[in-house]
């Protein structure tokens, strides 16, 4: 916390997983402070001790609130749920709460890892594009199935829940890596719905304080 007693989200605008967290931060009305973490400047921002030192993952996001520091943004959501929760962002009903967490889970652990910088970095230059696609399709083909029996208006029923948290920045991965989003409908309508929305839109990545002037919306 700061000496205002914000919390404080140490972030990079790019990422998808900070991305996740500033929307949940957005629709829970929590007032924060930004730390920019360059992922890719002097080599990496985020290997530097000091970083090091509050997140020893060496990864973003890292939010600091109520006297404790969280690493990982699907733990880093569901703490303000359960510390903060309205607006809910994990419905009521057991089985529909089991589908929001299992299409988090098969997001955050099943494709955005596999296409994220520091994999990228590991396979090379020449095949970053292709190993990128070939994730996130075989992913969104999984996806694309589950969605068409639990979505609504969202991904699960009709109200904005941690999946969609995950979902808008992961389109938004697979539109920079040039995916063919016409094969996904329901991915993408549902996508097209969320970013509408205030909290979308204040947390996108265009409009974050560390946006290179040339992406800034």
């Amino acid at each position: 916390m700061t000496e205002s007693g914000k919390p404080i989200l140490y972030s990079y605008f790019r990422s998808s997983c900070s991305w996740r967290v500033r929307i949940a931060l957005a629709l829970k009305g929590i007032d924060y402070e930004t730390v920019p973490i360059n992922l890719i400047k002097d080599g990496g921002q985020q290997f530097s001790k000091d970083f090091q030192a509050l997140n020893p993952m060496k990864q973003v996001p890292t939010l600091k609130i109520d006297g404790i520091t969280i690493h990982q943004s699907l733990a880093i959501i569901e703490y303000l749920e359960e510390t903060r929760p309205t607006p809910r962002l994990l419905p009521q009903d057991p089985k529909k709460r089991a589908s929001v967490r299992m299409i988090s889970d098969l997001i955050a652990g099943g494709i955005q890892p596999l296409q994220n910088l520091s994999i990228l970095k590991q396979v090379g230059e020449e095949i970053q594009l292709t190993w990128a696609q070939n994730a996130i399709t075989s992913g969104f083909n999984a996806l694309e199935q589950i969605l068409q029996s639990t979505a609504g208006i969202y991904c699960v029923g009709d109200e904005v829940t941690m999946a969609d948290l995950c979902l808008v920045p992961q389109v938004a991965n697979a539109e920079r890596f040039k995916v063919d989003l016409t094969l996904y409908p329901t991915i993408s309508s549902i996508s097209k719905r969320l970013l509408v929305l205030e909290a979308f839109q204040v947390s996108h990545p265009c409009r974050q304080p560390d946006t290179p002037t040339e992406l800034r919306a």
